[in-house]
Parts: structure tokens; sequence; C-alpha cells
């Protein structure tokens, strides 16, 4: 068994894995499931009400789980796969751990073969949030992993360094950027011509 089908495996029985993505480590379990969404959480020491994305192979997966707008679909189609991160309105199977409660959530199509062969694997959309713990630095390299997160994953992908510049997250209905990361001149470009 491969290293990615270990891992989708880790993630259909509710367990959590390390991938790389093409901006830093990213911690995977399954994102519909509230159980390991939640463990997420207490690995990390996040914030319940700070929300975590959810990552999917392919724009087309990402509209099993969302609502997107014709506006939005438009803007996922030009930029994903890729280092941004579309906040769209969920789908009621997305539960409300993953969103703090809210009724939109963060989407991912990471630009990373890796990343996508997981995602692809795994068959439910993976929780997409960076594989450290809340308020210290993102992982570009397995090595910089620390123990906590190495300890609690059942997989680690390796995938070599990675960029380290955060996703853009962006609302496209809205033209706000959240967060200014890979690509948000780019971005701001693209809202502000498309108004």
């Amino acid at each position: 068994m491969s290293d990615v089908d270990r891992a989708a495996r880790a993630i259909e029985d509710g367990e959590a894995v390390v991938y790389p993505t093409e901006t830093v480590y990213g911690l995977g379990v399954n994102a519909v499931d509230p159980d390991a969404v939640e463990r997420v959480f207490e690995l990390k020491g996040r914030d319940r009400d700070k929300p975590v994305s959810l990552g999917v192979p392919s724009v087309e997966r990402a509209r099993e789980y969302t609502h997107p707008t014709e506006r939005e679909l438009a803007f996922m189609r030009e930029f994903l796969p890729g280092p941004v991160t579309v906040v769209v309105e969920r789908r009621d199977v997305v539960p409300n751990v993953l969103t703090a409660g809210r009724d939109r959530v963060g989407v991912r199509v990471p630009d990373h073969e890796l990343a996508l062969e997981l995602f692809e694997a795994a068959d439910v959309p993976v929780t997409a949030t960076s594989a450290n713990l809340s308020g210290t630095g993102s992982v570009r390299e397995v090595e910089a992993l620390s123990s906590e997160v190495r300890d609690a994953v059942r997989v680690v992908l390796d995938g070599g360094r990675t960029d380290g510049r955060e996703s853009t997250v962006v609302d496209v209905e809205s033209g706000e950027i959240h967060r200014r990361g890979a690509m948000s001149d780019a971005i701001k470009a693209w809202l502000s011509e498309s108004d």
C-alpha cells in the first residue's frame, strides 16, 4: 500500500495526517466528520471560533459541499488549483465545528500533486489547516513538525520543502481579502475588474 493510500485510509478511520501543499504543510482529517475535526482543534490548541477550511481535489468536487454563486465559480475556475482559499456558502453536510457555526466555509484546492492525490484517494473533503500548534510558525518541511503534531498523526506525507507563503483567503461576493498571501495582487485585480 502506498503512503498516499495509507494516509487516505487513516482519514477514513477518523485519524489525522500531515500532507504538503504548495504553501505550507497541512493537517488533514475528514472535514465532514465532526469528531475528527474536533480533534484538529484540540491538537492545534486552536480557538473554536476560528474556522478551518476544507480541501478538495477540484472545483467540481467543491460543489458537492458548497453552494457557490456564478461569480464565485468563475473566480474558482480562474484561480484553483492554487494558493487561494475561497470563502463560499456551505451545504448542510459541512459540520458547524469546521466553520465555527458560520454559514460559509473556506475551500482549498492546492496546486500540489501529492495533496491532490491524497484528496482524490480520501474521497471526502480534508481539513486544510496548517500542521502546527496555534501561535507557532507554519511548517515548510517535515523535519520542522512539532513532536506534538508528529505523535498525533498516523501518516506524514513528505513532499520536500514548501514555498512557505500562506494562501490568500478571499470572500469573492463581498470582494474582501481576509488574508493577503500568495497571488493577492492578481486576486485584487480580478475582483476589481469583475465588479
